[in-house]
């Protein structure tokens, strides 16, 4: 089941279930959102601040469950990402999302929201929030992409080919975002089914030998060669480390070079400007050749 696409006038809920964000950002969106047409509403504390939170947990599980449960709300855009989802999430009752789905729109902290939406079978928009649709352009690229696939324009994307690709086609379901949120996902009800999957990952300001160890963890257990495809995106303000050896994208690839799946490196989505936003949950061509990679929603 995909979420309806939205339409001229529908409503979107600005929420903060993680991190404390500044509150001219929500302003910016909210001037952004309403030029796509789109009425905009916001949380009770979506401005609110406890310590790194946007408020208690009792707050935000209060905003983040009202978003997907009023019927009048036909999208939700978290204003940020930082961290106090995995505080919350288990405490989210999401038997009226399943009859009436939303689309969500976030990335970085928000990845836990996306694993779960795609644990039920939906997709998710991994995408800008609050702070760039504030400081980017409206005409920007990145930005018209959201707003098409939030109105139903879905994209397919073709990127320049990078020295580490793995040449080949697949197709499956495009799951993923922050490597270290999913890492604190492992073993519980929320992680992955990897088998046929094809994964994304990005990540900000982890060391190589953190990302190594994160790397090690999904190949040990066996995550890695049930996949169809890898998506490597950003790995932003990540500094080198040359005792380690490798580069942290020969870290990634040494990991998956034996197995027979198609592999993308340097694909433009994560803590980065240029950020491309991607529907997970749903499924996907990826062809990667010599040439270039083609990324399709089905």
């Amino acid at each position: 089941m995909t979420p309806p696409f939205l339409k001229l006038n529908d409503q979107i809920r600005i929420i903060s279930p993680s991190g404390s964000i500044n509150p001219n950002f929500i302003d910016g969106a909210k001037n952004t959102l309403t030029s796509w047409g789109l009425q905009v509403s916001e949380s009770n504390y979506a401005r609110a601040e406890y310590g790194r939170f946007a408020g208690t947990m009792e707050q935000r599980i209060a905003d983040l469950q009202n978003a997907i449960d009023d019927p009048n709300v036909n999208a939700i855009l978290c204003s940020r990402g930082g961290y106090g989802v995995s505080q919350i999430i288990d405490k989210i009752d999401f038997s009226l999302f399943i009859k009436n789905p939303k689309w969500f729109i976030g990335y970085s902290d928000i990845t836990i929201l996306h694993n779960a939406i795609t644990n039920l079978g939906l997709p998710s928009i991994h995408g800008f929030m609050a702070k760039h649709l504030t400081e980017m352009p409206t005409d920007v690229d990145t930005t018209q992409q959201l707003r098409k696939i939030l109105f139903g324009e879905i994209p397919t994307y073709s990127i320049n080919s990078h020295a580490f690709n793995k040449i080949g086609h697949a197709t499956g379901k495009l799951i993923g975002g922050n490597l270290s949120v999913l890492m604190g996902l492992r073993g519980s009800k929320f992680d992955f089914d990897y088998r046929g999957a094809i994964l994304f990952i990005e990540d900000i300001a982890e060391k190589p030998y953190h990302i190594d160890r994160m790397i090690q963890n999904l190949r040990f257990s066996g995550s890695l060669s049930q996949l169809s495809g890898l998506v490597v995106g950003q790995f932003s303000d990540c500094d080198e480390d040359p005792l380690m050896m490798q580069s942290i994208q020969e870290i990634i690839f040494s990991a998956v070079e034996n197995y027979h799946y198609p592999v993308c490196f340097n694909f433009p989505a994560g803590h980065v400007s240029y950020n491309i936003p991607l529907i997970l949950g749903t499924k996907i061509t990826l062809d990667v050749t010599n040439e270039n990679v083609k990324l399709a929603f089905i």
